[in-house]
């Protein structure tokens, strides 16, 4: 949301403080409001920076450079830096960590971030494994943050699945990882999927939150020969298009669709993918200054 400070900022910077001039501001504040378009900024990757309910939000931190990383039975090659680097970004009050196991979510940069975020949410597992400053949530299990303005913003783990078939079937391969549902009062609904593959498990969440208002959607359609025998492992651009159909999400912003060679879908195939949906008014892809 528009910070008080920066609305100022604004007005005492117009033409003698025009009472048109604070005005024109505050119908922008307004319709921002009403709409839930927040800006987000996303870094390429996973990682994007929101600002909701006056707390600044990240998701899945990566900021190595490009380079190799090992994983049993295959490597996973970083192509392309982050758009900005850690200390680029201002204070962080909340990490949304869909995973900490697979470096394409967490590498070694975004893993020394944590140190100096309050409160790291992300899967039971991990919760166990980074420390004091974070708190796992399971599936619908909720916590509420403080807000600046006295009010609260509540944080619901939800279910990500991440490939094909049930999580029992799923986890012991790619392990555990939770999507997230902000909500709060006056304030849009915002979902962040997470590494999460599977079209029911979005079902179950819209039957709770739809519709949404902003969906934060992982994609790239990512998979590998020695895994599912090649079946997704996060949503392809198709299925990103019908999980905003299903959640009723006035606004979607993909990540997860670039910046790594084990993407096979990119920017184009999600923009092919919503107009043949005819939801390409849907997307926004986040600013990237």
């Amino acid at each position: 949301m528009v910070r008080l400070a920066r609305i100022r900022e604004k007005c005492l910077q117009s033409p003698h403080g025009s009472i048109e001039s604070i005005r024109e501001v505050l119908f922008l504040v307004t319709a921002l409001h009403a709409t839930g378009q927040f800006p987000v900024r996303v870094l390429g990757g996973p990682t994007a920076l929101f600002e909701y309910g006056g707390l600044r939000f990240l998701t899945d931190p990566t900021f190595d450079g490009p380079g190799d990383y090992g994983r049993p039975g295959r490597i996973l090659t970083k192509t392309a830096p982050a758009t900005a680097t850690p200390a680029d970004l201002g204070p962080i009050d909340v990490v949304l960590l869909s995973h900490d196991e697979h470096p394409d979510n967490l590498d070694t940069s975004g893993r020394a971030l944590l140190a100096d975020v309050p409160l790291t949410l992300t899967t039971p597992g991990g919760g166990q494994r980074l420390g004091e400053r974070a708190k796992g949530l399971a599936d619908w299990e909720s916590i509420e943050l403080n807000r600046p303005d006295g009010g609260t913003v509540t944080v619901t783990g939800v279910p990500a699945i991440h490939g094909p078939g049930t999580h029992e079937e799923v986890e012991p391969v790619t392990g555990q990882v939770v999507g997230f549902v902000l909500t709060g009062e006056g304030l849009p609904t915002v979902y962040v999927s997470g590494d999460n593959a599977s079209l029911d498990a979005v079902e179950r969440i819209a039957e709770r939150f739809a519709p949404v208002d902003t969906a934060i959607l992982f994609a790239g359609a990512p998979r590998f020969p020695m895994l599912f025998d090649g079946a997704l492992i996060v949503l392809d651009s198709a299925q990103a298009a019908e999980a905003t159909r299903i959640l009723g999400a006035r606004r979607v912003v993909p990540v997860h669709y670039d910046s790594w060679a084990h993407f096979t879908e990119g920017h184009d195939e999600l923009e092919a993918a919503f107009a043949t949906a005819g939801l390409a008014d849907r997307l926004d892809w986040g600013r990237r200054a």
